[in-house]
């Protein structure tokens, strides 16, 4: 099997630890309010001072809510021909983060709501150097384990 490079879709976003995958985000010291990407200033309209940290998130949480992308999206993204649909799921992380996702599933009629989820970093296309372009997406756990 051929390993081809791996570059992030975007910096700056996601990181693959020691601790496994995390995306790369924020968190106000003084109210507690999370966010991804990272924020350089608090949005929280009751937060009585701005003063935001680094923060890691994941990697587990729970489907909240998905969608099956029956169409390829318009330019600038890119996918592989031929386009295959995907699931796009908004997923709840343990650490009160909610995001949006790419899910990892070969079969996106097959995600079931409120589903422990766990992130992972996947190609989503090859560049036209030859290397994967990754992003985060999340994959269901499979039942009893943790």
């Amino acid at each position: 099997m051929t390993t081809h490079e791996r570059i992030p879709v975007m910096e700056g976003l996601f990181a693959e630890t020691a601790e496994g995958p995390r995306l790369l985000g924020s968190r106000c010291q003084t109210c507690s309010t999370p966010y991804f990407p990272r924020s350089a200033v608090c949005h929280n309209p009751d937060c009585g001072e701005s003063r935001m940290e680094n923060a890691d998130f994941g990697p587990r949480g729970r489907l909240w809510s998905c969608a099956i992308q029956n169409y390829p999206p318009p330019l600038p993204a890119r996918y592989e021909e031929p386009y295959i649909p995907y699931a796009v799921g908004v997923v709840d992380l343990d650490e009160g983060l909610r995001v949006v996702a790419r899910m990892s599933v070969d079969d996106p009629d097959s995600l079931e709501l409120d589903a422990e989820v766990e992130l992972t970093i996947e190609p989503i296309y090859r560049d036209d150097e030859g290397r994967d372009v990754t992003t985060w997406k999340f994959k269901p756990l499979q039942p009893g384990r943790s």
